[in-house]
């Protein structure tokens, strides 16, 4: 597969640009999720949204209270949901499972 052509300066700058909105939007749901200002079921509903699609699983779930790394990954590992899937490939029932799963927290 050929390499893409390098970027002019002016490519470059946007895509910097992009990407640090990117990670400020998605500190700033993670900050939510941990003050309780947005749920997970919210989250998931708004899998089709660029940002939100493309946050990894295990972000997500650490950023909740009370989970961090570990019961995150036995969480996932529970629910058979991959270390490396992100938000958008979240199967409908796995959404269900995890809903259900922090439902009774």
């Amino acid at each position: 597969m050929p390499l893409p052509p390098p970027l002019t300066d002016e490519q470059r700058k946007q895509a910097l640009a992009k990407a640090a909105i990117a990670r400020r939007k998605r500190a700033e749901l993670k900050e939510q999720l941990k003050s309780g200002r947005t749920t997970l079921r919210e989250l998931l509903d708004r899998t089709s949204d660029e940002i939100v699609g493309k946050m990894k699983v295990s972000t997500v779930l650490e950023s909740l209270p009370g989970v961090g790394r570990v019961r995150a990954r036995k969480i996932m590992e529970r629910l058979d949901i991959s270390e490396s899937r992100r938000m958008r490939g979240l199967g409908a029932k796995q959404k269900e499972n995890l809903l259900t799963e922090f439902a009774r927290r």
